[in-house]
């Protein structure tokens, strides 16, 4: 209990040098305030000084304030010369020590040098000396304030000199002063001890608002599922690292892309905290592949992406994005289900294929799309053929934008058989477009454009209105096969527009197919399940195309309650030479019949495929081996002469 008051006094005289923000505030207050306070000093020094001038020895006021004002002057300067800079915390410990040391020596030789002229003079010489030493005491608390040891100090130093020393020559007015300066300065102290407290305070608030601010930065940055870098952040730092480069001179920049493929279906089977789960566990994966020249984030949703800084080679990209994939390949434990994704890469590099940071982004998410397209599961670098590809592409979409579609598109139709019987089953309507300012554009290039720019909406109504049209012509049972987009059935209001068309069209809607696509499936299997309903409530079948390029699980199919299943071509091609094809379509032709599903085998071009489709089951063809697309009026020829056929 006794050291209490020794501990609370040396924590009053000691420079706090543990609270880094504190010191550097006291320094920066100080390095403005201590050369005011010498220059009052000065002034005030010299004008005590000239009062005493022939009335006191000449080493008292020239010699004394001469040397006071060489030191006065020198700290001055070291001050002023600090005031725009903040030296290391230590430094700071070194010197806020040294001037609560020399607070006490400034202030001894400034208060034994005014009492020394005390005896010289009048009364008004006596009354100058009291009213300096009291000036004095204000300064140094006003100066000193933002360093509490020197403050008080200082004030000690001068006040018990002045107080003891007036208060001794029995002089009622240098007694009342002396009692008057120490009521003064005791209040001086208190509201100095406060106002360094709410100083202590400020200073610690602003270092936990600082705190918190960049926790919030870091939060505000920082994908929470996963732990990587967010959005915000990543593109904040490609476009600094960009904007900052000379595209002459800048070192190879790289930015990827990495979507993963079948997520969706592992999200809609399994739930969305398996998706999260699995999305947690990609981001673990691929975290240790991060350095400092590789930056890896996720954009969202099962979106990813790395920037590649200092680049050596394309080679060094090819070789981190195998080393990606493979981290992907294994199974993930989710939620105590074993599964397993699959991820494709798009990558693009600056400043050879991009010239600023939005283009590289686009041209690395191109990349992306293109190999999902051609060769998911694998890495795609933006290339040249990419680029041209990109001008059609905006060629194509300018076109299409203005296009009148009524007149520009047609359909043509082309022949679904039975492949034992050679009769004519159904005619899969595929769409045509001459451009007037294009000419002919091949529907593999303008339906993605149209489908990637959400342009397909506009195509679908007056397509199936015209392919309704023919097929009054056809007679029973021929049906009609039409392709839907993702963006067909991706909304309720789209399926009931082609609902209310259908119904009003005068076709049977039992005669018509819906071909629709596992990329469809995969974007939002209910919504999709949802539109399948609509069409089977209406009569119509509804066929998934391409079959067995995609991600669909069983428990998938058996909720859209699909009529038929088409194999995709990739299948078919030289099947008779390809032993794991013919497994292949086997299997999916078994699968069809036991969940009773039709199944049609698109692209047969060879005798050869035919002749081993019919050894392996298959039923229903379709291919250029048969027939090339035909338009309206050839579709009745077609019919005509094929009627009797077997």
């Amino acid at each position: 209990m006794k050291s209490r008051p020794l501990t609370h006094i040396r924590q009053l005289l000691e420079v706090p040098a543990g609270n880094t923000k504190l010191l550097e505030a006291q320094y920066r207050a100080l390095a403005r305030q201590l050369p005011l306070m010498y220059l009052v000093l000065l002034i005030n020094t010299w004008a005590l000084a000239a009062t005493h001038l022939y009335i006191a020895p000449a080493w008292l006021t020239l010699g004394a304030p001469i040397v006071m004002t060489l030191v006065s002057v020198l700290r001055m300067v070291r001050w002023w010369g600090q005031a725009n800079v903040v030296p290391p915390a230590d430094e700071i410990v070194t010197a806020l020590k040294r001037t609560n040391s020399l607070a006490i020596v400034v202030a001894g030789i400034f208060t034994a040098w005014s009492l020394s002229l005390f005896p010289y003079g009048g009364a008004y010489d006596k009354a100058h000396v009291a009213f300096y030493m009291s000036i004095t005491v204000i300064v140094c608390i006003f100066c000193l304030m933002h360093l509490r040891p020197a403050a008080l100090t200082a004030t000690l130093v001068v006040n018990v000199a002045f107080i003891v020393f007036f208060a001794s020559t029995g002089i009622p007015t240098f007694v009342a002063t002396a009692l008057n300066i120490f009521l003064v300065s005791v209040a001086m102290l208190i509201v100095l001890d406060n106002q360094y407290r709410d100083f202590t305070r400020l200073i610690d608030m602003q270092v936990h608002a600082e705190e918190l601010s960049e926790q919030n930065l870091e939060l505000a940055n920082r994908d929470s599922l996963t732990g990587l870098p967010n959005r915000r952040h990543f593109f904040s730092r490609l476009n600094a690292i960009i904007d900052a480069a000379d595209a002459d001179s800048a070192p190879l920049v790289a930015v990827g892309v990495l979507d993963l493929d079948g997520f969706k279906g592992i999200n809609d089977l399994y739930g969305h905290s398996a998706g999260d789960s699995l999305l947690a566990a990609v981001g673990g994966r691929l975290k240790p592949l991060a350095s400092d020249t590789v930056l890896l984030a996720r954009l969202g949703g099962d979106e990813f992406a790395f920037l590649v800084t200092k680049v050596g080679a394309k080679s060094d990209l090819a070789d981190l994005a195998r080393q990606m994939l493979s981290e992907l390949q294994a199974a993930f434990n989710v939620l105590g289900t074993t599964v397993q994704v699959g991820a494709t890469i798009g990558i693009a590099t600056f400043p050879d294929t991009a010239f600023n940071s939005a283009e590289l982004y686009e041209h690395a998410d191109y990349a992306l799309y293109q190999g999902k397209r051609q060769q998911p599961g694998s890495y795609c670098f933006f290339s040249d053929v990419h680029r041209e590809q990109l001008k059609r592409d905006a060629s194509i979409e300018h076109a299409l934008r203005k296009a009148d579609l009524g007149e520009e598109l047609h359909m043509v139709y082309q022949p679904i058989v039975n492949c034992d019987s050679g009769e004519t089953v159904a005619f899969e309507a595929l769409a045509r477009w001459r451009s007037p300012t294009l000419g002919d554009v091949p529907p593999g290039q303008f339906i993605p454009v149209a489908e990637r720019t959400g342009l397909i909406g506009r195509l679908t109504l007056p397509l199936l209105a015209q392919a309704l049209d023919v097929a009054q012509n056809w007679p029973a049972p021929v049906r009609l096969s039409f392709n839907l987009s993702a963006h067909d059935v991706g909304s309720m209001e789209h399926v009931m527009r082609i609902v209310n068309m259908v119904a009003s069209s005068g076709f049977p809607p039992d005669r018509i197919d819906f071909e629709i696509t596992e990329t469809a499936i995969m974007l939002d299997l209910d919504q999709v399940q949802r539109a399948v309903q609509e069409f089977g409530k209406l009569g119509c079948g509804v066929s998934l195309d391409d079959f067995g390029t995609g991600y669909s699980s069983l428990s998938q199919l058996h909720a859209l309650a699909l009529t038929k299943l088409k194999v995709d071509r990739s299948f078919v091609t030289d099947i008779h030479l390809k032993p794991s094809s013919c497994k292949i379509v086997k299997s999916l032709v078994k699968l069809a019949e036991d969940m009773d599903f039709g199944c049609i085998i698109e692209g047969v071009e060879t005798q050869e495929e035919l002749h081993m489709l019919k050894t392996l089951g298959c039923q229903h063809v379709q291919g250029y081996l048969f027939s090339r697309p035909l338009s309206a009026e050839q579709t009745e020829a077609w019919i005509a002469r094929n009627a009797d056929v077997g």
